[in-house]
């Protein structure tokens, strides 16, 4: 069922074309791919020229919320709900950390420049990491 009352289209169609013109502007600027965990794991350890990019790149993750809400009306602004406690985030944290390092990628990495550069690698890296997410919401809505 959809929640009407927090559908958000056009700030969602807003992001999306933002990744999608920062995914552009990376591997064109750079060459390299807009994957977070690999950005994230390129600075451990860091090498020698290469981080600057990526701490630009990771700051400007930090700021575009707190930009958004500076410059949206309240009346948009969604309200965050976190509906696990500490324990449960930091596990599933831990679990994204180690499902992007034995699927070499993340979602963004995979899903949204490895799709649209025809990767088999990334197209099954998708399939697999969105059909785990259907079952994952299934298993927690209706079984457990």
């Amino acid at each position: 069922m959809l929640d009407w009352n927090n559908f958000t289209p056009l700030q969602s169609l807003t992001g999306g074309l933002l990744l999608g013109l920062a995914s552009a502007i990376l591997i064109l600027l750079r060459g390299r791919i807009l994957g977070v965990s690999g950005i994230v794991g390129g600075l451990l350890p860091p090498l020698q020229g290469d981080t600057v990019w990526r701490f630009a790149f990771l700051a400007g993750l930090a700021v575009a919320p707190w930009l958004y809400a500076q410059l949206m009306p309240a009346a948009l602004l969604p309200t965050p709900r976190m509906d696990a406690g500490f324990t449960a985030i930091t596990a599933a944290g831990l679990l994204v950390g180690f499902g992007t390092r034995l699927g070499s990628g993340c979602t963004s990495g995979h899903g949204v420049c490895g799709l649209s550069r025809f990767s088999l690698r990334s197209l099954v890296a998708t399939l697999t990491f969105m059909s785990a997410g259907v079952v994952t919401v299934y298993l927690a809505r209706h079984v457990v």
